[in-house]
Order: structure tokens, then C-alpha cells, then sequence
């Protein structure tokens, strides 16, 4: 490595409603990361995470770079690895995908990019189990990710400009936790409700139908399952519906809503307002979805 490079990688939502384990969007709310020749790698955080993350050098980012070295044959080099994260923790907005995102691409960069695109996202998917963050946080917009045997199958769509609403509650609310509560099998008529209903809210987000979208943005394969454990979660999510299409993001459990322009303070305010009646500390950002993934800025 001969000079710093630096890069950006968006947060994402998975899910969106019925499209479980399948879509996935981009956001634009950016982890900033730096990478500098050094004689060792070393890994230090500002922002969201910064006292966790800062407790060690070994992470899901520094085993992402390693990792691409490793693929390519070749040793793993020294650098001084410096982020500013604007992605919450444990929320449902991707942030182990973003890091594993940004350690490989960052690898990819530095090595004078060996690896396709396609390469990137078959590692990704290794380090985090699914496709559904990793594939919006490289490609950037909306993207229908499914597995066939050990190929990756994906299409990326551009949408319009949508105001989205994200409220996420201070809760303890891992990944594990969140897999853990959904039954195993479902039936046929959920199958059913959910897989028409994936179909248009594709429909819906590529052709910028708000109406459209907030009918058709129901679940009943995990959002049931999840809200019920999630404290003061389907009164939040209940308070989203109001104004637009609601959703869990991702796993959870923070709630993403897609609303008019005009309602975005009212309902951020209004759905942080649910979490915190019941005694839970809520956070509200306002954003839109991303066109752009990982990149690279200098």
C-alpha cells in the first residue's frame, strides 16, 4: 500500500416489509473508513459503536481485509484502518454487512482491485450468512438477492427519492435473538400473502408509488413474530402505518417508514413517542435511499 485511501459504505434495510431474506435497500446514512501503510493493522472508531469497537483491532472489518489478501494470495498488509460511523449499532440498518463490505473493498482497492464485483459479494455472503444487506451496501439501491445451490442471483433497481423515517429503540435486540423467535415452517396461505405482496412492493419502489407501497407492505412470515418481543414495538410500528408504509428494518429493531415529505417530523416525533410512553429510549433520522454503494472518495 502506497498511499491512504479512503471509502464510503451506506447503511442498509433488509426485508422491507415481506421481502424477507431477499431485498434489501440502500441508504443514505455513510460509514467513512481510511486505510494507511503501516507496519501492523491497527483499527480505531469515531462515532456510532466507538466504545465497543475500540476495544480491539479484531472485528468483522479487519477479518473482511484480511480475508481478501488471503483470496489473492497474497500476505496480509500493515494498515492503520481509521472509521467514522454514522450507522447504528444493532438496528436493523446493516451495519456488520457495511463492515464487512467495507473491509473487503477496501482490501480490493488497495490490491489494485483483483475482484470483480460479483467476487466481493460471494464473499460477503460467506461472512454474513445472506445476501440481503451485503448486495445493497456494494451495488447501492434496491436489490433482489436469492441463493441457487452456491451462486448468487441478484438485480439491482434504481428508485425515486423517497423520504424515509428510521426510529430506533434502545434495546438489546441481537441478531441471534431475532432468528430465534421465528417459528420454523410457515403455511401455505402465509407463503402466498407474502409472495405477491414481495412482488409489489418492488413494483411500488421502483415506480415510486407511495400509496401502492403502504398496501402491500405487510408481513406474516417474521414481523408478527418479531414485534411481540420488540418492547413497545407494535405500537411503534402500528403509530409508522399511520403515515406511510411501515416496516421493520431488517431484523429489528428499529422501524422504517417511507412517507410523504411533509410528514416526516410528525412522524418521526410521533413514533419515537410510542417507543418512549412505554419507558424505552428512541432515536429518529430522517433520510432517503442511496443509488450508491461502497466507493471509493480519495
Amino acid at each position: 500500500m502506497c498511499l491512504m485511501i479512503k471509502i464510503r459504505v451506506p447503511a442498509t434495510s433488509a426485508n422491507l416489509g415481506p421481502g424477507f431474506d431477499c431485498l434489501g435497500l440502500a441508504l443514505d446514512i455513510w460509514n467513512e473508513i481510511s486505510f494507511e501503510p503501516a507496519e501492523k493493522i491497527t483499527y480505531r472508531v469515531t462515532g456510532e459503536g466507538a466504545e465497543k469497537l475500540n476495544k480491539g483491532s479484531r472485528n468483522l472489518l479487519t477479518k473482511a481485509f484480511a480475508l481478501v489478501h488471503d483470496v489473492c494470495g497474497q500476505g496480509v498488509q500493515g494498515a492503520e484502518i481509521c472509521a467514522h460511523n454514522e450507522i447504528l449499532m444493532s438496528s436493523g440498518l446493516g451495519s456488520s454487512a457495511a463492515a464487512i463490505v467495507a473491509g473487503l473493498f477496501g482490501a480490493n482497492e488497495i490490491l489494485g482491485k483483483p475482484l470483480n464485483e460479483n467476487e466481493l459479494l460471494k464473499l460477503a455472503n460467506g461472512m454474513e450468512g445472506h445476501p440481503d444487506n451485503v448486495a445493497p451496501a456494494l451495488f447501492g439501491g434496491l436489490v433482489v438477492s436469492v441463493m441457487a445451490g452456491e451462486e448468487i442471483i441478484s438485480r439491482r433497481y434504481e428508485i425515486p427519492e423517497f423520504t424515509i423515517v428510521i426510529v430506533k429503540p434502545d434495546a438489546d435486540w441481537p441478531t441471534r435473538v431475532a432468528r430465534a423467535v421465528l417459528p420454523k415452517s410457515v403455511s401455505r396461505a402465509d407463503a402466498i400473502y407474502n409472495i405477491g405482496r414481495t412482488s409489489l412492493v418492488v413494483d411500488a419502489l421502483r415506480s415510486g408509488d407511495l400509496e401502492l407501497l403502504q398496501k402491500v407492505m405487510d408481513d406474516r412470515i417474521h414481523q408478527p413474530y418479531r414485534l411481540r418481543h420488540i418492547s413497545g414495538g407494535m405500537s411503534a410500528y402500528k403509530t409508522a402505518k399511520r403515515f406511510g408504509a411501515a416496516a421493520l428494518s431488517g431484523a429489528g429493531p428499529s422501524i422504517i417508514a417511507f412517507v410523504p415529505p411533509e410528514k416526516a417530523e410528525q412522524t418521526k416525533a410521533e413514533v419515537v413517542w410510542a417507543f418512549e410512553e412505554r419507558g424505552i429510549i428512541a432515536r429518529g433520522i430522517i433520510t432517503k435511499p442511496s443509488m450508491t454503494g461502497a466507493h471509493r472518495v480519495s
